[in-house]
């Protein structure tokens, strides 16, 4: 580990710069090899298609549809590399840390890639609040998808 970097999660290397403050629930960057599998826009609906009324609902249903998509990929989140999250409203979404922190690690557990948060105007499906895409990259000793 030089320049800065911590230690590597699932054969990835998360990249710190050196000197830089300790990133928070995200990772700065993330070095890694292997197979990729990507997701499209993740939105918080459930099998049914109706939504959480809520912002810590919504998310907590999309990290477990991200986690099945994964799953189909033969992914795990402990794979995922770089979060994109979009939501309908930024104050909405730093409203409950701890309740938004708590659905995130349930899911995720303490695994934080590189992550970016962008407020849109509105998502294509009217009821949601958040849609995420994510970014996964299975190191190529684990066995490939049939």
């Amino acid at each position: 580990m030089t320049d800065g970097a911590v230690a590597p999660v699932a054969g990835n290397r998360i990249l710190h710069p050196q000197g830089w403050p300790r990133a928070r629930g995200y990772a700065n960057g993330v070095a890694a090899e292997g197979r990729i599998v990507v997701t499209g826009g993740v939105v918080g609906w459930r099998i049914d298609g109706s939504f959480p009324a809520d912002f810590v609902g919504q998310a907590r249903q999309t990290f477990e549809n991200i986690a099945a998509i994964l799953a189909e990929g033969g992914a795990t989140p402990e794979h995922i590399v770089r979060l994109t999250w979009y939501v309908t409203d930024m104050d909405t979404y730093l409203a409950d840390p701890k309740g938004l922190g708590d659905a995130y690690r349930s899911l995720f557990g303490r695994h934080f890639p590189a992550m970016a948060a962008v407020q849109v105007v509105r998502l294509v499906e009217a009821a949601a609040m958040i849609e995420i895409e994510a970014t996964a990259i299975v190191p190529f000793e684990i066995k490939p998808i049939a």
